[in-house]
């Protein structure tokens, strides 16, 4: 036997006894087999599903010539092909064999009397029991100690629509499902290639979520990705619900604020960063697919990025960290130089500042706190909100409650437009947790403002320098390739160059194919003229 069918044998041994273990620790009862009574049978089915008043026993008699059963869970078969596929076929067809009386599943499968799209023999009540809960209609024939499943699920699913989070002015506008099926097939339906692999598992000992790993095999490095194999596979929980549930069991760093694990609703997204050597998780029952290793450089760039011209892409990539730093440090500024270091203000725009803070009752930290919690409230007021209203709410909000702290001589006009400024700056980073980070870290940040000056924020932007520097997502630096800096893959960095001078992957994500494209594509000038 060879090392991969040594190797792959081990993994389907693996995956089953998983699989097993997951089942009986689910319903709580040990391994059964079925028996050739069908009351039995049916009995060991109903003990599992007591209670349960969505779970559908058909009675039927096949050809009249023997007594079976079906079981599917009302609502996820699909009731047209199960009354065209499987009763009429059973009920109405005549049997091509006369000469005997007898009927068997596997006379079923072997002589096509069922059409369905896949169709499987087991005598395990549990992994039946898993089957019927996953879709499948269950057949049961008296004298048999086995079940027929047959694959005809069709429950009700969210049609493709745009991203709502993600959105672009130019680009694809599909976006992902709930469905693991749909998701796959988005990808696929982008990059034909065998090469695209998909790894299937099961997690949850109750919810039985659906989890595929996604790479590009030759792309992605086999250390991360048995890295990521080993983090997916060692979690144990009794339902995974969102993307979310597995993100915070394989992140690096659980307690740093910054994310460590991308997540995307768009494929786009997705299989840029395949061909980067990343590794997509995509879990069944969420539109987020999470995407491993993440750098920091990752999470500032857009996907609009790739779409436009890379000239007012680098242009956007400067101002978007521009605004990044103004809405992480502009308050704090602010602060340090109005109680600590006023001689770095000019003159006349000091005078402004003290007239409009005459008469305010709270120093520049309290008053910068207060606004800040302010605004806070009231962008999550308008997340929470309807739709309809939320934006309406949040919009008006600020201005009567700015113009009226104002106006009461609670807060000062400057500080109302530094903090109104920074809110809009943090809405230009296009990763909401990135966002959310730096709106963490701004507080802490303001305190040391308040309390040391312009030292204090020095000692903030070490401390977070050092931090940044220390992080990895599954083993790569979270500042590559600034730091530790790969002269090679800065292209795509603080500028995006051409399309055609990319021509290497980043060689701290590819593996074993690190070419993207060919050299000597650049356009020539000279050949775009008539002679």
């Amino acid at each position: 036997m060879t090392q991969f069918h040594k190797r792959f044998s081990k993994s389907s041994l693996h995956k089953q006894a998983r699989r097993e273990a997951l089942l009986q620790e689910n319903h709580g009862h040990p391994s059964q087999q079925f028996v050739a009574d069908l009351n039995q049978n049916e009995q060991a089915i109903k003990e599992l599903f007591r209670n349960c008043s969505d779970v559908v026993y058909r009675p039927i008699q096949i050809h009249e010539k023997k007594k079976a059963l079906l079981i599917y869970i009302d609502g996820m078969v699909d009731t047209k092909s199960l009354e065209q596929t499987l009763l009429m076929p059973l009920i109405l067809k005549e049997m091509p064999e006369r000469s005997s009386n007898l009927v068997s599943l596997d006379k079923l499968i072997r002589d096509q009397a069922i059409a369905a799209r896949q169709t499987k023999l087991t005598s395990s009540v549990l992994e039946t029991v898993h089957d019927v809960l996953n879709g499948q209609v269950a057949i049961f024939v008296e004298g048999e100690n086995q079940a027929l499943l047959a694959d005809l699920k069709d429950y009700e699913k969210r049609q493709i629509t745009e991203p709502a989070v993600e959105s672009v002015i130019r680009g694809p506008r599909e976006g992902f499902t709930e469905s693991l099926q749909t998701n796959t097939s988005l990808l696929r339906r982008r990059l034909r290639s065998a090469r695209l692999k998909m790894e299937s598992l099961t997690i949850g000992t109750l919810s039985q979520t659906d989890v595929a790993i996604v790479y590009i095999e030759g792309i992605a490095q086999d250390s991360i990705l048995e890295e990521v194999r080993k983090r997916v596979g060692r979690i144990q929980i009794d339902a995974v619900l969102d993307s979310g549930f597995i993100e915070e069991f394989i992140e690096d760093n659980p307690f740093s604020p910054f994310p460590l694990v991308q997540n995307s609703e768009r494929p786009d997204v997705v299989l840029s960063s395949l061909l980067e050597g990343k590794i997509a998780i995509i879990v069944n029952g969420t539109p987020f697919v999470l995407i491993v290793p993440l750098t920091f450089w990752s999470v500032i760039q857009a996907a609009e990025d790739y779409y436009e011209h890379f000239i007012y892409t680098t242009a956007i990539r400067w101002l978007r960290f521009m605004l990044l730093g103004i809405s992480f440090l502009l308050p704090s500024l602010y602060v340090a130089a109005t109680t600590f270091h006023p001689q770095l203000i000019p003159a006349d725009f000091l005078l402004s500042i003290a007239a409009a803070r005459e008469g305010v009752p709270f120093p520049a930290v309290v008053e910068a706190l207060l606004m800040e919690v302010m605004f806070e409230a009231l962008r999550e007021a308008g997340i929470r909100l309807p739709k309809p209203v939320g934006s309406t709410v949040s919009m008006v909000g600020a201005l009567v409650i700015g113009e009226s702290a104002v106006r009461a001589g609670i807060v000062s006009a400057p500080m109302v437009i530094v903090v109104a400024f920074t809110g809009i700056a943090s809405f230009t980073i296009p990763r909401y947790n990135l966002g959310l980070a730096f709106r963490i870290l701004r507080f802490p940040l303001l305190i040391l403002a308040g309390t040391l000056g312009i030292y204090g924020i020095g000692f903030g932007i070490i401390a977070l320098l050092i931090h940044l520097v220390d992080l990895r997502s599954f083993g790569v630096p979270f500042l590559a390739p600034v730091s530790p800096q790969i002269p090679g893959n800065l292209k795509d960095v603080l500028i995006r160059s051409p399309r055609w001078a990319m021509n290497a992957r980043p060689t701290y994500l590819a593996g074993r194919n690190k070419k993207r494209i060919p050299k000597g594509q650049k356009p020539d000038e000279k050949r775009g003229r008539s002679e």
